[in-house]
């Protein structure tokens, strides 16, 4: 029996590579694979409390007619942003296996899912690396005054006075780096922090900390102390009910003046007008944001206009590798659910 198998990828998630993974990893079995491509990112995503019969979704990108209509008759459908309501799955009998080839699957009614008696994996931690890297880039960015001296060559200024011992950088082996949250991504980068030499602060309630990481100093101490001791503080936490808005207006105001704020994580997890004001008063020397609470920001947002701001659009997680290791790790899913095998990564 030919096992047919749907790829909806986009321009990020090719889905020729999903191909590429999957007949690599099958080889030899009786599979028929069919592939479509969604115009994200070159178009905005969909949240599914905004749209009637998707409020079970978050975030997503496809019309849902379109999708069920590609899927069909598939027992497996492979893909990163491609919407699966309850009415949805519905239409969809023969669906069996969806990989969502993201940390989570935010695209995807999961308690509608389980009710429907399909299983949904997941790729966690394809980006890890990726946005581990990009946050110590961000770090450097700010402590350097990398991008302070990048804005005034454009404007055709000489900013000699960045040497002066009064404005200059400071080197991350003389700086405290308080690190929230110590999952795949913050594990990440607090080994690349250790390498620079410096102070590493970690708070998360929910672990432990390595005994690596113990043995080279780090310190696991809870959000008010990681706050008043560091001098960067990066947030790598998930967004839940207990971490929305975590760092807010009081949360700043512990910060000692001076710090700089890393966002590489989620944009709810911060006030953001608390951050302007943190900001725009000079008690935060500088921030690097990645995410924010609304994607894409409104032309008109306020932090857009301070000058002691580093943004960028969502990109920390975007490389080569992330493409191919998310795609593999798909592709095993696969190769496990046709041979029969429990998942590696069940949602």
């Amino acid at each position: 029996m030919t096992r047919q198998i749907a790829i909806i990828g986009d321009r990020f998630m090719l889905p020729e590579v999903f191909r590429r993974e999957i007949e690599k990893a099958c080889a030899g079995a009786n599979i028929e694979i069919r592939t479509l491509e969604h115009a994200w990112p070159d178009e905005p995503m969909e949240h599914g409390y905004a749209v009637a019969g998707l409020d079970g979704l978050k975030e997503y990108f496809g019309d849902p007619d379109e999708v069920v209509d590609f899927v069909g008759e598939a027992e497996i459908l492979v893909t990163q942003l491609a919407p699966l309501s309850e009415g949805m799955m519905k239409r969809l009998p023969d669906l069996r296996l969806v990989a969502v080839s993201r940390g989570g699957p935010v695209n995807i009614d999961m308690a509608a899912a389980r009710r429907n008696g399909i299983t949904v994996v997941n790729t966690p931690g394809r980006n890890a690396t990726a946005v581990a890297e990009f946050t110590i880039g961000a770090i450097l960015a700010e402590t350097r005054l990398i991008r302070v001296g990048h804005e005034s060559l454009r404007k055709g200024e000489w900013r000699g006075d960045l040497y002066r011992a009064d404005r200059t950088g400071r080197e991350l082996n003389e700086m405290t780096v308080g690190v929230v949250g110590y999952g795949n991504i913050g594990t990440k980068v607090v080994r690349l922090l250790r390498a620079f030499g410096c102070k590493v602060l970690v708070c998360d309630p929910y672990v432990q900390l390595s005994a690596d990481d113990r043995n080279a100093g780090v310190e696991l101490v809870n959000l008010d102390t990681l706050l008043e001791r560091s001098d960067v503080v990066t947030m790598h936490a998930r967004v839940t009910e207990e971490t929305r808005g975590m760092i807010d207006k009081e949360a700043f105001a512990r910060m000692r003046p001076g710090t700089l704020f890393i966002n590489t994580a989620r944009g709810p997890l911060v006030d953001y007008d608390a951050l302007y004001d943190a900001l725009a008063s000079g008690h935060l020397a500088g921030a690097m944001l990645e995410t924010f609470a609304v994607e894409p920001v409104p032309a008109d947002w306020p932090l857009l206009q301070l000058p002691n701001v580093t943004l960028t659009p969502h990109i920390a997680g975007a490389s080569v590798r992330t493409v191919t290791y998310a795609a593999e790790q798909a592709a095993e899913e696969v190769r496990r659910y046709l041979a029969g095998l429990p998942p590696v990564n069940p949602c």
